[in-house]
């Protein structure tokens, strides 16, 4: 076996192991948000699920930060967290949507 396919083959299976967790956190998510009870039951989980939406943008714009000011040299570290926090903004808007939709077919409907 050669060095190069070692090498693809080590970081081929970090990566599926990172997506297994990833996975794992995001059903995770799902579920709470489906229980309505996550990290605090006091504060309502979509108001939860913002403020983790915005908890990753600022540390994403952190990390990034850090690698342009030359701190850190993780640069596909920061570029993950910056396209984690995209992500997950991009679904969080798609639930607005949905909610917005469904809000706007109640208020059409005729009693």
């Amino acid at each position: 076996m050669s060095v190069t396919t070692l090498n693809s083959a080590i970081g081929q299976s970090a990566m599926e192991s990172l997506l297994n967790q990833d996975a794992v956190r995001l059903q995770r998510d799902a579920q709470s948000l489906s229980h309505g009870v996550g990290d605090n039951p006091s504060m309502p989980a979509f108001e939860q699920m913002l403020r983790r939406v915005d908890d990753r943008d600022q540390a994403a714009a952190a990390r990034m930060e850090a690698v342009e000011r030359g701190e850190s040299d993780d640069l596909v570290g920061a570029m993950l967290a910056s396209q984690e926090a995209g992500l997950s903004f991009s679904m969080l808007m798609q639930v607005r949507n949905k909610v917005v939709g469904a809000v706007d077919e109640l208020i059409k409907l005729q009693l």
